[in-house]
């Protein structure tokens, strides 16, 4: 490990080196779309000692969360796994960590954040680990999306749902107009929450988690939704469209599940008879659809811990999840698949690996604060409101 600092040739990191390092951010890139350099290289095997020696000097005073699409080198040391919201409620329970160090991406850091005391910090391993579905939509697209609702005479009956895997100025948007925010597992209850307050959703940032929910779980028809495109004057709809919606889903989605397809579904069939199709809801509709099982994460993972021995199972999610399970229960003789042939990770969760876990652990130990992840306090007020709505539902 190597620090940027070179000061006996006074040598000053530029900011590019900076952001390949995970220490800085650019406020112009869509994290999660496009991140510059490689992915890192696999890691030292002396690093796994560091990071043991590091964690023991912090002691009580480090909290690390690891979500499940980690790389295996990073869960292992995890205090806790989990899902987003599931690691950000963790870290609220945790009071006497001073430092909670996040092994995900950047929007949950900010859930932790947002979640957790004033006393408590929250570092993001490497800066630059992203979500390309919360980056797809940011507080200025959504506030002409209001006004263009408002100008089709509807936002008074619009209530905004904000996936979890938004940022906290999006979450803060929703609980500043009286919505709430969901998880995969919890978007029908949310949904019908916002139905009973109003006669619209406007459904951030994933579209396909709102249609499939509407659809797949509540009965609606397709003909029900609209997709709004911030990238469209108007969204790329009409008045009309607007008012005749009951679902108005935001045009964005999840770069690992929207590779998914009906193809790979008819694939794997053809290839391993009798297996069984279990696929995250962030997934297109068409592929929903044709699944045999649909849900959340944490979902996934019951349903393969009470699968049969001798079952086999083709997974539609994040590929180190999916590989850290086929390993997991192979003793059991279940047999578990990517359901694409072509091999996909989270580019961006992956960005967090073991040099930069090193890295902010050591800096921590020797009192040195870094990558830490603040939300600004009247965005913090209003996330918050709208994640107590969502903590409040039946």
């Amino acid at each position: 490990m190597t620090t940027a600092q070179t000061p006996e040739l006074d040598v000053q990191p530029t900011p590019l080196a900076l952001l390949l390092l995970g220490r800085e951010a650019d406020p112009k890139s869509e994290r999660g779309v496009e991140c510059p350099g490689d992915l890192p290289s696999p890691s030292d095997p002396d690093l796994v000692e560091r990071a043991r020696a590091a964690k023991a000097r912090l002691g009580d005073k480090v909290f690390v969360l690891g979500h499940h699409y980690q790389r295996d080198e990073v869960i292992q040391f995890a205090d806790v796994t989990g899902d987003s919201f599931k690691l950000a409620r963790d870290a609220a329970a945790r009071p006497e960590a001073e430092y909670i160090v996040f092994c995900g991406v950047h929007f949950m850091a900010e859930s932790a954040d947002i979640l957790t005391s004033d006393d408590q910090k929250v570092v993001l391993p490497d800066l630059a680990a992203g979500c390309s579905m919360a980056d797809m939509a940011t507080a200025e697209q959504v506030a002409e999306c209001w006004d263009v609702l408002t100008e089709a005479g509807i936002a008074e009956q619009v209530v905004p749902v904000s996936y979890m895997n938004s940022s906290a100025d999006i979450k803060a948007f929703t609980g500043k107009h009286g919505g709430t925010i969901c998880t995969s597992s919890n978007a029908r209850r949310a949904l019908d929450w916002a139905f009973e307050q109003g006669e619209k959703v406007l459904f951030l940032p994933d579209q396909h988690l709102g249609r499939n929910t509407a659809v797949r779980d509540m009965g609606m028809s397709l003909d029900d939704c609209v997709v709004y495109n911030p990238h469209k004057p108007n969204g790329g709809l009409t008045a009309e469209q607007l008012r005749a919606a009951k679902m108005i889903l935001w045009r964005g989605h999840c770069s690992v599940h929207g590779r998914f397809s009906l193809d790979s579904v008819d694939d794997v069939r053809a290839r391993i008879p009798g297996v069984n199709v279990l696929v995250h809801p962030e997934c297109k509709h068409e592929v929903v659809a044709a699944a045999d099982y649909v849900g959340s994460t944490e979902y996934i993972i019951k349903t393969l811990e009470a699968a049969p021995a001798g079952s086999k199972w083709a997974i539609g999610t994040e590929l180190n999840l999916v590989r850290r399970l086929a390993n997991r229960f192979a003793p059991e003789g279940k047999e578990i698949v990517f359901l694409d042939r072509t091999v996909c990770f989270c580019s961006t969760m992956n960005r967090i690996d073991l040099p930069h876990l090193v890295w902010a652990l050591e800096s921590l130990a020797d009192g040195n604060l870094v990558n830490r992840i603040e939300v600004d306090k009247e965005t913090e007020a209003f996330a918050k409101l709208a994640l107590e709505r969502m903590l409040a539902l039946p």
